[in-house]
């Protein structure tokens, strides 16, 4: 199974259009225009044809992921390592 054919199932999996693609591409910053994009679709022994290689793909994946679950939630910020915690003495 080619990166074409990968591309093209989650496509259609995912009820995806050539919109919803680039945009999710920009997600990452990665641009590229409807008519590459559709490149990809077309047949292999079509003359303008183009292969996903696997950078398109890899890029796909990772706006995917942003779309479907949103961006990442920064990370709490640690004390610094000389800082002591304090501990709450208990009444018992």
């Amino acid at each position: 199974m080619t990166n074409n054919d990968v591309l093209k199932k989650l496509r259609v999996a995912l009820k995806l259009r050539d919109d919803d693609i680039v945009k999710i591409l920009a997600l990452v910053d990665f641009r590229i225009s409807k008519s590459e994009l559709g490149a990809f679709f077309r047949r292999e022994d079509h003359p303008k044809y183009m292969e996903c290689g696997d950078q398109i793909l890899r890029n796909f994946l990772n706006g995917l992921v942003i779309h479907l679950r949103g961006p990442m939630p920064e990370k709490q910020k640690s004390k610094p390592k000389g800082e002591k915690r304090t501990q709450k003495k208990s009444d018992t």
